[in-house]
């Protein structure tokens, strides 16, 4: 997975990058990039308008997110916020020069740190529960075919016991997940199978707490498609990308290779590292706190305006999207202040 995705001609390090192939929350609508500068402007008050501020985005893509940031910041933030990409790939070449582009996080960050959709592709390990116990599941990379291999370690073991407590179900709960299945979970089924697979997520928790640390004071926010201990996935959740479309996940290069988040274990790892409390919320109420409400404009704006009035009706429909919780709105937030007292969903 690390080397599809990352390696020379992996997935987001070759090629035209993550918007030719799927749609994220940053590429819907600039209302998610609006709402997030809300959300800088109250931590800027919280940290005392530092005479630098930071935005770190984790996973950058291409740039989009700063893109936005760099033309829509003003006063009394312009001239004190930092803008930093972090990505493995090469810099574009039309980046406006006021955006770093490095491929680590960087040290002493005072402000915002974002990962939008990052913690996804962190690589992980996948296992499948036997009568003997959890073993590995190895794939060729070529292909795709799948296989049992041996026990996993103790320390897997030991994440699987506390964050995915999942025996190999029996043939009621395939009929149940059946039942309940849309497309995609239809599709994902394919893909998985029902035989109790676990997606080992301690590379993601040392990830978010790496990330975390990186923080001297601010907030950090990952932003992503996930799950609860209560609610983890039958059969898992890999799955893969290519185009705009949903394909089975071949680790060879050609296409995004995901799984969605544990994101109570990701939230505790950071809660450790920060030691504030964090808030985890869905990103619909994540983005209504922050002032997208998604209302239609009333229709008597559009006799007195008609312009105005299909003006707020795509604005209201770009919200839709982004709160939808059967789609982006259903993504979880996580907000892990560092160093500051600070309720971060208080911009109303």
């Amino acid at each position: 997975m690390a080397t599809a995705l990352y390696g020379p001609e992996g997935f987001f390090v070759s090629g035209p990058g993550p918007a030719a192939h799927f749609r994220t929350s940053v590429h819907a609508s600039p209302v998610f990039a609006s709402c997030l500068l809300r959300l800088l402007s109250s931590l800027d008050a919280a940290l005392g308008h530092p005479a630098r501020l930071d935005v770190v985005d984790v996973g950058a893509g291409r740039g989009e997110l700063l893109r936005s940031l760099s033309v829509a910041v003003g006063a009394p933030l312009a001239g004190r916020v930092r803008l930093v990409a972090v990505e493995k790939a090469p810099r574009p070449d039309d980046l406006p020069p006021e955006i770093e582009w490095v491929d680590e996080i960087p040290q002493g960050v005072t402000g915002l740190l974002v990962a939008t959709e990052w913690l996804d592709n962190v690589p992980l390990d996948v296992a499948v529960h036997t009568p003997e116990g959890w073993r590995y599941l190895l794939v060729n990379p070529a292909t795709g075919e799948e296989s049992t291999g041996n026990p996993v370690t103790p320390e897997d073991a030991t994440w699987l016991n506390q964050w995915w407590p999942s025996p190999a179900p029996d043939a009621s709960l395939i009929k149940e997940f059946a039942s309940e299945m849309g497309p995609e979970s239809d599709a994902n089924l394919l893909i998985n199978g029902v035989e109790g697979r676990g997606e080992i997520g301690g590379s993601r928790d040392e990830a978010w707490a790496d990330a975390v640390g990186h923080l001297d004071r601010g907030l950090a926010l990952a932003v992503d498609y996930g799950h609860l201990r209560e609610d983890r996935p039958l059969g898992g959740s890999f799955t893969g990308y290519r185009g705009g479309r949903q394909v089975s996940p071949v680790p060879d290069g050609s296409c995004d290779v995901t799984a969605h988040v544990a994101m109570d274990s990701v939230a505790s790892a950071g809660e450790r590292v920060a030691r504030c409390a964090y808030t985890l919320v869905s990103q619909r109420e994540g983005l209504r706190a922050l002032g997208a409400d998604g209302g239609r404009p009333p229709l008597s704006l559009a006799s007195r305006d008609p312009a105005g009035y299909l003006r707020a009706l795509a604005a209201a429909s770009a919200v839709a999207e982004l709160t939808d919780p059967a789609g982006l709105g259903g993504h979880w937030w996580l907000l892990q202040p560092v160093g500051v007292a600070f309720d971060p969903l208080m911009a109303r």
